[in-house]
């Protein structure tokens, strides 16, 4: 995102003439000359300027899921969108103090009373998207198929609480901008690591979902290894 420097203009150097000193008064007796003392200007000590902390430097090794951002969530308003047969539009609270509004097509897979009060996992760090005139600020992450045609919720682990992290197991977690994951295509990076293991653990590389402080895993029930996660 480096922007093109503009060249630096030459400033116009402006010459002042010296104002004529005043003719002495006439038929003076004193001699004295009326004149104003000129002031000594202090040069103006320079002052340094403190250099701004640089931002930490990414880890080049580091892979694409460690940018994204998962929060556990919990639905408290879900309603049908009017003019979509797939989407259930609902308001998420993950711990922002203010819901984050929320659509997922999910009405061919679950009846509107499975979303009341659930606990979820979001994927937070998303650009803003109108889907149908309804603001969507967030992704609900599931578990399907390859045909697409059986989906399932990742369910965060018991216990755990709206604002909670969700993090990789041995992954060090560094969240990126909404607007850095749409412009480097964070999330099609991490699609294709993204799966269902042994027993539904949701996973990215093999490493688990768990909750950041407790090590608990999120899991897909009903899914089977191999699932995609998205």
């Amino acid at each position: 995102m480096a922007a093109l420097l503009d060249e630096w203009i030459a400033e116009l150097e402006v010459a002042v003439a010296p104002k004529a000193a005043p003719p002495a008064a006439a038929g003076g007796g004193g001699g004295g000359k009326n004149k104003k003392e000129k002031k000594e200007k202090k040069p103006q000590q320079s002052r340094e300027k403190k250099p701004k902390n640089a931002p930490a430097a990414e880890d080049p090794n580091a892979p694409p899921g460690a940018k994204l951002e998962i929060i556990v969530g919990k639905i408290t308003k879900v309603w049908e969108h009017p003019d979509s047969e797939k989407l259930f539009c609902e308001h998420i609270d993950i711990g922002e103090g203010e819901d984050r509004q929320i659509a997922s097509g999910l009405r061919a897979f679950y009846k509107l009373a499975d979303l009341e009060n659930r606990m979820v996992c979001v994927l937070a760090n998303l650009k803003g998207k109108g889907l149908g005139g309804f603001k969507s600020t967030g992704m609900v992450l599931c578990a399907s198929n390859d045909a697409h045609d059986a989906v399932v919720f990742v369910d965060p682990p018991a216990g755990a609480q709206p604002g909670d992290k969700v993090v990789f197991e041995g992954i060090a977690n560094t969240p990126a901008s909404a607007a850095q994951v749409q412009k480097k295509k964070v999330l099609e990076a991490c699609f294709p690591d993204l799966s269902v293991g042994e027993g539904g653990v949701a996973t990215y590389q093999g490493a688990k979902f768990v909750v950041e402080g407790s090590g608990e895993t999120c899991t897909a029930p009903g899914a089977e290894a191999g699932w995609h996660v998205s």
